[in-house]
């Protein structure tokens, strides 16, 4: 099979889009107080600035696999990036907290669409390559990790020279370049027959949601409230049925038979605690160098760029060499551990702290975790399963790190407000601790259930 002349630059393509989609997850980080007195988001309901994309983001992803496989990788690509634009527009243009949580998951539904359609698009792009299938997967692996870290550096700049719109705003060119770059670039990919499982979106998105909303207003309700109880019931029949659907449905989101490949179940385990620990680390240290130490906008979103350089430094040049040296396994458990050390510095900051003691050794020993885990627990969520079920095993992962990002970050926000009021030291120290022990759990339950050891070579 002669190689697509073409696919580093659709590559390129491809990780960029990994790299906005989840940057749209942390761009807004920075901008976060601005919207908060803009908007009048409460403090609890701040957070569903971020929920609100990552449950759809999170919930739709299966769905968007479906459709990809459907109607073709390429035209669900462009589709996604169309309503990755008018989200955009439509978040930038709020003047209230309801629509800018409608835009923001009008963004998350247009991701859910683009990423696993990506997914898709890379690996045609490198069939028939396996000497340069592991690179490829390095290279897009990285984007996400480094487009999550590096949004908050982009949210920084542009909340301090233009104002919080423009980091939806910025989406808009991008995205009409992209558009224009899709059919010059990446293969044309023919769908399949086959029928929709809209039941299964709608039961899996409903349970997600439910569960994110009734952890984020459990402090304010009480955890053994009436309305907490029954919302998490609700949400835990909704997963079910779900699972039931797949189980009847004809053309099921998620066929339960994957999980017997080896090592995926254990490997998205891994992937949704990283998400649990990571994205709250993120979120709170941002907070805490504007609320604590007084950055501004722009100062707030520099003093997280070393963090993301050495992350991507490490994951595009080291964490490759690395695996094929020692498999996924060790590399997994390690980095778990090591990012549970990291946001143990972290958890020591204090109201008197400062960037150089306080915040930068932390956030560097964080990257370092991160950068051991992320492809290593992608290769090991996607390598083990049947060609024809590479889309779905992508989704897959994709969900799982969405959703443990949004149910950690709604536990660990519960946490810091049951610990101490908006803003405060001792709130941001309890969610630090509360994401490190997130991280240690995923690295003992990573050394007992990963069994086999993954190398470069079975990519």
């Amino acid at each position: 099979m002669n190689p697509d002349p073409r696919r580093w630059w659709a590559l390129a393509v491809l990780a960029a889009a990994q790299f906005m989609v989840i940057m749209d997850t942390s761009i807004i980080a920075v901008a976060l107080p601005d919207m908060q007195r803009e908007l009048g988001f409460t403090s609890s309901g701040l957070q569903w600035v971020f929920n609100a994309y990552a449950v759809a983001l999170g919930g739709l992803l299966l769905l968007g696999g479906r459709l990809s496989d459907l109607w073709g990788a390429r035209r669900v690509f462009a589709a996604g990036w169309a309503t990755l634009i008018a989200g955009s527009v439509l978040a930038a243009a709020a003047t209230d907290a309801g629509t800018e949580v409608a835009g923001r998951a009008v963004q998350g539904v247009g991701a859910a669409l683009i990423a696993p359609a990506a997914m898709t698009l890379l690996m045609v792009l490198f069939a028939g390559q396996p000497a340069e299938l592991p690179r490829a997967m390095a290279f897009y692996g990285a984007a996400a990790p480094a487009g999550g870290t590096a949004g908050v550096f982009l949210g920084g700049v542009i909340t301090e020279w233009l104002s919080w719109p423009w980091v939806f705003i910025v989406y808009v060119p991008i995205g009409l370049l992209t558009l224009a770059l899709t059919p010059r670039l990446l293969p044309a990919v023919p769908g399949r027959r086959g029928g929709l499982d809209l039941g299964g979106a709608v039961a899996v998105t409903g349970g997600l949601a439910l569960a994110v909303y009734a952890i984020v207003l459990a402090p304010e309700r009480g955890w053994t409230s009436a309305a907490t109880l029954a919302q998490l019931a609700a949400a835990v029949v909704l997963l079910a049925a779900f699972l039931l659907v797949q189980r009847a449905a004809r053309n099921p989101l998620m066929p339960l038979q994957v999980w017997r490949t080896p090592d995926l179940a254990a490997a998205n385990v891994a992937m949704a605690l990283l998400g649990a620990a990571w994205i709250p680390m993120w979120y709170f240290l941002n907070l805490y160098v504007q609320h604590v130490l007084g950055f501004d906008a722009f100062a707030s979103g520099a003093a997280l760029l070393p963090m993301t350089a050495l992350m991507t430094v490490l994951m595009t040049t080291v964490t490759g060499r690395l695996i094929g040296r020692f498999g996924t396994k060790p590399l997994i458990v390690t980095g778990l551990v090591v990012l549970a050390v990291g946001l143990g510095l972290l958890a020591t900051a204090d109201a008197d702290g400062s960037f150089v003691a306080d915040v930068l050794p932390g956030s560097l020993v964080a990257a370092v975790g991160m950068a051991l885990v992320f492809i290593p627990a992608t290769i090991g969520a996607i390598t083990g399963v049947a060609p024809e079920q590479g889309g779905l095993a992508s989704g897959i992962v994709n969900t799982t790190y969405q959703v443990g990002s949004a149910l950690g970050l709604a536990a660990m926000t519960a946490l810091a407000t049951s610990r101490g009021a908006e803003g405060s030291a001792d709130g941001y120290s309890a969610a630090f601790t509360g994401a490190a022990l997130v991280a240690l759990v995923g690295a003992g339950l990573a050394a007992v259930t990963l069994g086999r050891v993954k190398s470069v070579e079975h990519v």
